[in-house]
C-alpha cells in the first residue's frame, strides 16, 4: 500500500459475506482509484454462496475472492478500517480511522435475506467513497 490512492480494509469474523460484498462493491464502484482489502478474524473455508449469487445479480463478480485473515501490517497501512461484527477480535490501532457497520450476518441465510444486506452495504460504500472524495464510476 505505497501509492497515493486511499486504502480501505473491510473486516468481519469469517470474511465470507459482509466484508466480501463490501470489498466487491468498492472495487466495482471505485475502479482502481481506491485500494481495497478484506479479512476476517476467523476466516471461513469459502465465501458464502448466497453472497456470491446476490452480488452476481447486480453485476459484481466476487467468485475469485476467498476468505483470508487480516494482518497487523495491512491494518496499520489502511487509511480506513471498516469493521462488521467482529467485536473484540477486530484490531484497534491509535490514530486509525475506523467505521463500525452494524449489519445482519448473511451466514446461513438464503438469497432473499442477503439481497437487502447487499443493498445496505452498497449505500454505505457509496457514502464511504464520498467521504474519501471518490465518485462512483458506474
Amino acid at each position: 500500500m505505497s501509492d497515493d490512492r486511499p486504502s480501505v480494509l473491510f473486516l468481519c469474523v469469517h470474511n465470507a459475506g459482509r466484508s466480501q460484498m463490501a470489498a466487491g462493491w468498492l472495487r466495482h464502484l471505485a475502479g482502481d482509484r481506491i485500494s481495497v482489502y478484506s479479512g476476517g478474524s476467523a476466516p471461513a473455508s469459502e465465501i458464502n454462496p448466497a453472497a456470491v449469487a446476490a452480488m452476481a445479480e447486480v453485476g459484481v463478480d466476487i467468485t475469485a475472492e476467498f476468505p483470508k485473515p487480516w494482518t497487523d501490517e495491512i491494518v496499520r497501512a489502511a487509511d480506513v478500517v471498516v469493521t462488521m461484527g467482529c467485536g473484540d477480535a477486530c484490531p484497534l490501532f491509535p490514530g486509525k480511522r475506523y467505521e463500525d457497520w452494524v449489519l445482519e450476518d448473511p451466514a446461513g441465510q438464503g438469497i432473499d435475506a442477503v439481497r437487502p444486506i447487499r443493498d445496505d452495504i452498497r449505500e454505505r460504500v457509496v457514502g464511504l467513497m464520498a467521504s474519501l472524495g471518490v465518485a462512483p464510476v458506474v
